[in-house]
């Protein structure tokens, strides 16, 4: 079906940047863009559809790239903790954290476990998201990592979403492998990494970088693991101490390196030479009161690609908010505006390795979009959090959350 959108200004993000388009009009053929420009340069043709969209301002579908969206239970009780002056690490070492999650989701079952993960979608998709990535990781063991990836993929057929999984099974270790995460390093690379990318769960390969989880050469082992399963890798990085992760990640080609916070110099000029996007997570650094910021000036020197995402999990960033977090980015990492919508549009993409089909409003795209009832693309990163009016569209049809 061939669909006129008008009456609109389209900021396109084509090359990270607003690239706008006063007045613009969009010609989408099944469900991607075929035309985009200037109103008045569409030749006459006929429609099977048009939607007038009323003067607002078109932006691509939002891209949340980094989310830990399927669990069981909940931490708040280390949010109090946390509260009380007890640190992260010390509540992982205590069986907290990570692990305690692990507990919840091994003993709820697959209905239980989408029904949750469906409510919370529901929230990211109605504040404009198109795109979600969904990480494993809190089941550690084949069965409930498998459950989690089909949960993930689940979600990508009830709900007019795209969601790609990520295996996390590098996440922390499991309780039965206490002072053994060497064994269980070998029992994800020899089983559990080659049995569900067999199965077809898992569309890319993460793990965690630090002290309180695995060891850059433990992560080495998982990195030439999804090599030789022809599987992508991403890694959280540099996230409480600087270990190394940004370096591997680009040694691997990986499509991102993630929360890098204690990230330097050395490593943004890796990352943009092997392509790696820098995916900021301002929720985690606000729920955790971190002080250390990413080396924002050195991203931008080198040309590193800036992504931001909810990072929604449900110890360390309990964020149902992918605009809240663009309004941190611009608050507490000092982004622009247009950086903070690039970081969810056609960054976020990149580091989900498909900007060749989404992130910007540009010929042959997914016509995923957005059109806000709003003064101006800054608008979007002003506000915290909230809903603002607008119509979304998945593949060119309008739906609803």
């Amino acid at each position: 079906m061939t669909q006129l959108w008008h009456h609109c200004h389209a900021i396109t993000m084509a090359e990270g940047r607003y690239s706008l388009i006063t007045d613009a009009a969009l010609v989408i053929a099944d469900g991607r863009i075929d035309w985009i420009g200037k109103a008045d340069d569409l030749a006459e043709q006929d429609f099977e559809a048009i939607h007038d969209l009323g003067g607002r301002w078109l932006t691509p579908g939002l891209i949340d790239c980094h989310t830990h969206l399927v669990f069981g239970g909940d931490r708040s009780g280390e949010f109090e903790q946390r509260l009380e002056g007890v640190d992260y690490e010390t509540i992982a070492r205590q069986g907290g954290g990570i692990v305690s999650s692990v507990r919840a989701t091994r003993e709820t079952d697959f209905e239980t476990l989408y029904a949750s993960a469906e409510a919370r979608a529901r929230v990211l998709l109605a504040e404009g998201v198109t795109t979600l990535e969904i990480k494993s990781g809190y089941g550690l063991d084949l069965d409930s990592e498998r459950r989690m990836l089909q949960v993930a993929r689940e979600l990508g057929k009830r709900l007019p979403v795209t969601v790609k999984t990520t295996c996390l099974a590098a996440h922390a270790l499991p309780p039965e492998y206490a002072g053994r995460s060497d064994d269980y390093i070998e029992r994800v690379c020899e089983t559990m990494l080659p049995t569900l990318a067999a199965e077809g769960w898992v569309d890319a390969v993460d793990g965690f970088c630090e002290g309180i989880a695995f060891s850059p050469a433990q992560m080495r082992r998982v990195f030439e693991t999804a090599r030789r399963l022809g599987l992508p890798v991403k890694l959280h990085a540099e996230q409480l101490s600087h270990l190394g992760g940004c370096q591997l990640a680009a040694e691997f080609g990986a499509l991102s390196a993630d929360h890098v916070e204690y990230a330097n110099a050395d490593d943004a000029r890796a990352m943009a030479a092997s392509g790696t996007t820098a995916v900021l997570l301002p929720g985690a650094f606000l729920t955790l009161r971190e002080t250390q910021l990413p080396p924002i000036e050195a991203f931008r020197e080198h040309g590193v690609a800036m992504a931001l995402a909810s990072d929604l999990n449900p110890g360390t960033s309990p964020v149902l908010s992918l605009r809240l977090m663009m309004n941190l980015a611009c608050t507490l990492f000092r982004l622009t505006p247009e950086e903070a919508l690039a970081g969810v549009t056609l960054n976020a993409a990149r580091a989900l390795g498909i900007d060749a089909s989404h992130g910007s409003l540009e010929v042959g795209k997914v016509a995923d979009a957005v059109a806000w009832e709003v003064t101006g693309p800054a608008e979007l990163a002003y506000w915290l959090g909230g809903q603002l009016p607008g119509i979304r569209f998945y593949h060119g049809e309008q739906v609803s959350a």
